[in-house]
């Protein structure tokens, strides 16, 4: 492991005066409650940023929604699966990022591709979400039939029209990158690499055999609330005396500082001292790894976490501005699945995640409810988030990017 700095923030770029993008608004000028909400981010790419939350606003505001979807995730890495989820030929995972419906399929050829489900016809998806597996899509309306590229393999009927060309109609692609098994999405379809931002990471773990974990259980829970709110929760160790006193307050000392290194602009890495070493029965673990809780956050969010054997994923997905999909999923070392009871494995897996999410989606959701209270304001951030700082100062670097 390399040392990390208490407390630590890397600068962020500093992004172009909030409106000057051309098209970035509907009618190129935002309303002023945006470019009021606006004019707060910038404050986070201050030297000094101020320690505050954010603006309630923001975790209602419509008109910021709709910019979070264009500039951040329509820009961003997003985790949404393992590779086990989608190993074979065939395989696919639907779902949506911030409402724009994605499939993650991998192809005959074995290349993971992600497409759009839309049909290039009248609109209809030709994939319902969730997962499964196929040779095909097929649209329901009109029996339109693309191959697993998203290539046009038929359309009934169309011969009629000299206009359409089946050879030039296929399925909208978007970015799809691997890392060590884990499957990110970007919406933009010539996005810069996730990898080299990951660098320091993959040294982080190398201790951990990641190409030959074997995923165990997963999770997609639907929550009540703005996506910012389930992003920063997990960027703190904060909240967990509070809300996790019979789970991860059990290993980590209350009240323990959470250090922060920023290895690039996407991803972060937070580590927090445990309470006693943990070991690990199938993976030779440093001495450091032993006696912190790593977590490494992608930008909007999606995290790795190192725990003993298990490695957990984590993903905070909007599905609207008041409504977020939060993925994971837990992963061991092949010999410890090998011969083992995958159920009771899964159900073991499970106990802390699920305690820990149920938790979690409680209060967010009582905060998401009261957002709106004339009462609501601003609140201090504690010196035990700095964490959330570096989320707010990559949020606003993203929201008022030029570009």
């Amino acid at each position: 492991m390399t040392a990390v700095v208490p407390n630590g923030m890397a600068p962020a770029p500093v992004p172009a005066a909030p409106g000057t993008a051309s098209g970035a608004f509907p009618d190129g000028v935002p309303s002023p409650e945006l470019a009021g909400l606006l004019a707060e981010m910038a404050r986070y790419l201050e030297d000094d940023p101020p320690a505050l939350s954010l603006p309630p606003r923001a975790f209602l505001s419509p008109e910021l929604y709709e910019l979070e979807r264009r500039r951040v995730f329509g820009r961003s890495w997003v985790l949404v699966a393992h590779v086990d989820d989608v190993s074979k030929p065939g395989d696919y995972l639907a779902l949506t990022v911030a409402e724009e419906p994605v499939v993650v399929v991998r192809g005959s050829d074995g290349v993971l591709r992600g497409l759009s489900p839309v049909c290039r016809h009248r609109l209809m998806p030709v994939v319902a979400p969730g997962s499964g597996t196929t040779d095909a899509f097929t649209c329901p309306y009109h029996l339109w039939r693309y191959g697993l590229d998203g290539a046009l393999v038929e359309a009934a009927y169309m011969d009629g029209n000299p206009a359409f060309d089946p050879a030039s109609c296929r399925l909208p692609a978007f970015s799809v990158e691997e890392w060590n098994g884990f499957v990110f999405v970007n919406l933009d379809p010539v996005a810069a690499p996730l990898a080299p931002h990951m660098r320091q990471a993959g040294r982080d773990l190398e201790c951990y055999p990641l190409g030959q974990m074997v995923q165990v259980a997963t999770w997609v829970h639907q929550w009540g609330v703005n996506w910012k709110l389930a992003a920063q929760n997990v960027y703190e160790n904060y909240h967990v005396t509070g809300l996790h006193g019979n789970t991860i307050a059990q290993i980590t000392p209350p009240g323990a500082d959470t250090d922060v290194r920023v290895d690039s602009p996407w991803v972060t890495c937070l580590r927090t001292p445990l309470n006693a070493p943990l070991e690990a029965s199938a993976v030779d673990l440093p001495e450091d790894v032993k006696r912190y809780m790593y977590h490494w956050a992608v930008f909007p969010y999606g995290s790795l976490q190192a725990f003993a054997d298990a490695i957990i994923w984590l993903s905070v997905i909007p599905t609207a501005v008041d409504r977020t999909e939060v993925r994971g999923g837990v992963l061991l070392p092949a010999e410890l699945v090998a011969g083992a009871d995958r159920e009771a494995l899964r159900r073991n897996a499970l106990l802390t995640p699920d305690i820990v999410n149920a938790d979690d989606k409680q209060a967010l959701e009582a905060v998401q409810a009261v957002l709106g209270s004339r009462h609501a304001e601003r609140g201090h951030l504690s010196p035990k988030e700095p964490g959330v700082q570096v989320f707010y100062r990559n949020l606003a670097a993203a929201l008022l990017a030029r570009h």
